[in-house]
């Protein structure tokens, strides 16, 4: 039985000015999979990421998202792709200036043509999703930890009930404990909504935790893409240093056996 596909990219070309950032990249992503793309510092991963939601355009190449191209795609049709997507910007980019409950409804103001009490019964709905207490609905940003901050981050992104997620860098700046409880709650999300989930990250404990496949960004295009046990085993540079460097801690011993 073959795998349905959800993400195609192909022959991708990204340049800005003289700097050519992805030059004939490919990747294929799954429907019901975690897939993580990792990196070294400039190899476009949030820059992909942004493609793909037609936040920035590439030069050359083809992506298509749910067996449709949105390369090219004005803003009008591009907003069935913005409904069935959902994303979390890196350190949550909420509107400093909103409730938490106002955050998370704001999609539904934009993209549905729901009653206000309907949009503030989903709004709780999806705060509630998350783990975060009713009360935290009429919180503003400035009075949220920062894990707090990534939850009502997630729970915008769910608002429009999307099939696919997006996150950038969803565990950064989080300690141990509130960065493993996110891995659970994503874990969770993927299991209880089917979602399909596309992360970029430098953490080797979420790669470990929640990945199904990682996709490693180097030389400009996706050098590889496989389940991190089958990575260890790749000979390349960057991923020797950064799974077998000094930080590398978070590889089971029994891999390295």
């Amino acid at each position: 039985m073959s795998l349905e596909i959800i993400i195609e990219i192909s022959n991708l070309r990204t340049q800005f000015g003289s700097a050519i950032i992805h030059d004939n990249l490919n990747l294929t992503i799954h429907r019901g999979e975690i897939v993580a793309l990792i990196g070294g510092s400039g190899t476009g991963k949030s820059t992909l990421l942004r493609e793909i939601i037609l936040l920035e355009q590439p030069i050359a190449g083809s992506i298509q998202v749910l067996g449709q191209e949105v390369l090219h795609l004005n803003e009008k049709q591009s907003l069935w792709l913005r409904r069935r997507c959902g994303v979390m910007f890196q350190n949550g980019a909420l509107f400093s200036s909103l409730t938490v409950a106002e955050n998370v409804a704001l999609p539904l103001h934009e993209h549905t043509r729901l009653s206000k009490s309907s949009i503030q019964e989903l709004a709780a709905f999806k705060i509630a999703l998350v783990g975060l207490p009713a009360n935290a609905g009429d919180k503003y940003p400035a009075q949220l930890s920062g894990g707090m901050i990534k939850r009502v981050a997630v729970a915008r992104s769910l608002a429009l009930d999307p099939e696919i997620l997006f996150l950038d860098e969803p565990t950064a700046g989080l300690d141990p404990i509130g960065a493993n409880a996110l891995d659970d709650l994503i874990i969770r999300l993927k299991e209880s909504l089917g979602l399909t989930i596309v992360i970029v990250t430098h953490d080797l404990d979420s790669l470990w935790k929640v990945t199904d496949r990682v996709a490693v960004l180097a030389d400009k295009r996706v050098f590889a893409v496989a389940p991190l046990p089958e990575l260890l085993q790749l000979n390349h540079p960057w991923l020797q240093a950064y799974f077998h460097g000094p930080r590398g801690r978070a590889i089971p011993k029994a891999s390295l056996i």
